[in-house]
């Protein structure tokens, strides 16, 4: 398990989640892609369930984070929008609390790197280590999400499930709290 991280200074904690195996759940696609699950026809697409305890761990840690959470995910236009009816349907956005202009889409997985260095992220929940070695000395908390078939970069918090993933992100609120205390301070 990876330390603790102390956060920059003058951060303000800013939440980023992948979607795919990571909110709306499924196997990986043969080809490595994680888009499997938006093969079929509408109503199959639709009915893709979510990754257990994903919506519930969300909407606490929106409140946390007092709204600053990001959904940004990889894909092609058509699973882009695939994924937005999907969240609509699944009335994602009600139920957790996250912005519906709080969704992001890159075509590549190192393009997120651009994404957390834009809106400051400062923890980030994706279930690719190349997408955690693409966001490494940007983010200060990497949540490794899932089973992995490799091993897992030191620089990461790997974590199998939503309430493990939950608990290892509140653990390092505090710590942001603390910081803008001093801060303050001064």
């Amino acid at each position: 398990m990876k330390r603790l991280s102390i956060p920059r200074p003058g951060r303000t904690p800013r939440l980023g989640i992948d979607i795919g195996r990571v909110i709306i759940n499924g196997p990986a696609h043969p080809d490595g892609g994680d888009t499997a699950f938006f093969q079929g026809d509408e109503e199959a697409m639709l009915a893709t369930p979510e990754v257990p305890d994903a919506v519930f761990s969300i909407a606490i840690l929106t409140r946390a984070f007092a709204g600053q959470v990001w959904l940004v995910s990889k894909c092609g236009p058509r699973t882009q929008e695939r994924t937005l009816r999907w969240l609509q349907a699944h009335d994602f956005h009600n139920r957790t609390g996250v912005d519906p202009g709080h969704v992001r889409f890159c075509r590549e997985r190192a393009e997120k790197r651009g994404h957390c260095e834009e809106l400051d992220i400062t923890h980030f929940v994706d279930d690719r280590v190349e997408v955690h070695a693409a966001i490494h000395g940007v983010v200060d908390h990497q949540y490794l999400f899932g089973p992995q078939p490799g091993p897992v970069p030191e620089y990461t918090t790997h974590v199998l499930t939503w309430p493990q993933a939950r608990a290892h992100i509140e653990a390092t609120l505090a710590h942001y709290a603390d910081a803008a205390e001093r801060k303050a301070r001064r």
